[in-house]
Order: structure tokens, then sequence, then C-alpha cells
């Protein structure tokens, strides 16, 4: 059932996060993949483009912070790869097909398959219930956790990178295509987390800087044994709200953890950061999840 319940509610206003389990088929979930297969097929990204995805603090400033490929992904459907997959003159040094880290920023808007899942009247119905009145859609991607070396995602908060004044307007839709376990690097929570603020803000740099982004403050030293693991099967939606602390340790299974994501924000009353690296443009403005 699309709408949550007042348990419910009350969990993920507790938590910080919920798991909706059985939210898409298997077969909505096989079409989704379907539709993947040919995006990939399709892929071209020449060697200068090549982009490898981070979130460890340096690396990250170093790898998309020099990307014009990556600042400029809000409005486009780009393809950002693993750690390790190129050799010095950009080539694969595996299958491509392989070597995604994600694809992003706006499936959401340009590719019929993601466009119906994001605005399904199921959406709209459960994110009706959460009590958001002008929802927008400001990203979405596909993210593969290839097997064997899909990437750590260090501990974060969304509104870091998707600052919104007031906080709290900022909540993320995680639907695992495929089982997520704790071999092959499913979510951790902080249960709780999201009620102490933003500490860290990714921002971006004035015109001319040598890097296009930079960082506010910094994490704490997140207590490692306050995560909770969150094993999910195929099909299950995660509520995530933008300040509850979360990561996913790296692949090291012989099983991808595909999944799609995306973030809505609360549009009524709500300033977006002019200085959060993802910006609207007027070939893409954020659309409204009710349309």
């Amino acid at each position: 059932m699309a709408h949550l319940n007042p348990e419910q509610l009350q969990k993920f206003q507790e938590d910080g996060f919920l798991v909706l389990e059985g939210f898409l088929s298997a077969d909505e979930c096989v079409a989704i993949q379907q539709r993947v297969g040919e995006i990939v097929a399709g892929m071209d990204v020449p060697p200068h483009c090549r982009t490898e995805f981070s979130t460890q603090g340096e690396e990250q400033l170093s790898t998309q912070g020099s990307s014009d490929y990556f600042l400029n992904s809000g409005d486009k459907i780009r393809f950002f790869f693993e750690k390790g997959v190129f050799d010095k003159k950009g080539n694969f040094l595996v299958p491509p097909e392989k070597s995604i880290n994600k694809i992003g920023h706006a499936l959401h808007a340009y590719d019929p398959v993601f466009k119906c899942v994001t605005h399904s009247p199921k959406m709209q119905a459960l994110v009706r219930s959460l009590g958001f009145q002008m929802p927008v859609v400001v990203q979405s991607m596909y993210i593969f956790k290839q097997p064997h070396f899909g990437g750590e995602v260090t501990p974060h908060q969304d509104a870091s990178f998707l600052y919104t004044e007031p906080l709290g307007r900022v909540l993320g839709i995680w639907i695992a295509v495929e089982d997520a376990t704790l071999e092959n690097g499913c979510l951790w929570f902080i249960p709780g987390s999201h009620t102490s603020g933003v500490s860290r803000r990714m921002i971006r740099t004035p015109p001319g800087s040598v890097l296009g982004i930079s960082f506010l403050g910094s994490d704490p030293d997140w207590d490692n044994s306050l995560f909770v693991p969150t094993p999910v099967q195929r099909g299950a939606l995660v509520l995530i709200h933008g300040q509850v602390v979360h990561k996913s340790e790296q692949n090291l299974s012989d099983r991808s953890r595909q999944a799609y994501t995306f973030h809505l924000m609360e549009a009524s009353g709500t300033i977006w950061s002019p200085e959060n690296w993802l910006q609207p443009t007027a070939k893409l403005p954020f659309p409204s999840l009710y349309t």
C-alpha cells in the first residue's frame, strides 16, 4: 500500500529512514534493468570526459571538482565510473559495462521508463502521505555497485550536497532493483541522526577557481557502532531523510547491487541554496512530482 500508516510515519520521524518492502514488483524491476541495459549499450563517453566517482574527501574534490562533465550533469544523463577502471590514457581496463559506478543526474526527466517510475501514482500517493505539498525532483541516479569492486560510499548526509533553508526539506527515495545484502553493500543508517543539523556542506566555488567545488565544515568521526545495516529485497523502497547519516560498504561479492534513487525537495516555503553544486537550469527546472 502506497500510503504510510501512522505507525510508519512515526517510525520515519523517529529514525530518519523507513523501509517499505515490495514497493515495486519483480516485473517492474526487470523492466528497469532492461532499460538500463539499453542505455548502457548506447553509452559513448569520450576519454577526456571519463570521470571516476568517489565519496572520499580529497578524492571527491579532485575528481568531481575538476570535471565539468560532473558539474554540468544536473540536466543531462551522464555516466560516472568506478575507481581504477582506466589506464593513464583513459582507456578501459575492464569491460565498459562492468566499470560504471552510476548514471545521473536527470534520468527522471528524459528517460520514459524512469520518468514513469518517478511520477507513478503510487509514488505520488506515498509522498502525499508524508505531507509534501509541492515536491519537486532535483536529481536522480542509477547506481550499479558492481561485483568485486563496487565502491564504498562513506558516511554522509544528503543535505550536505543538497542544502536548503530551512533544513528538513529534502527526501531521498532509494529503490532496490536487486537484493541489497550485507555481502553486496546494503545501506547502513544511524537511527535518529537526522535531528542534529548538517555538519558539512559541498559548495560551488567562485568562477576561476582551480576546483569547481569545496567543502564548508567537516563531518565528525561517526561512531561506527551506531550504524544499523538495512538489507532489503528486490523491489523495496527506502525513505531517507535528508539529514540522516548513512553509508554503504564496498561490494566484494560476486553479485551487483543495483538501485534507482532520486531526491525530492518540498518547494513550498523553501530556499534552494545558490551555493549547491546542483542547480536548476533553463533546460531543466526542477519538475513537480505531481505532474
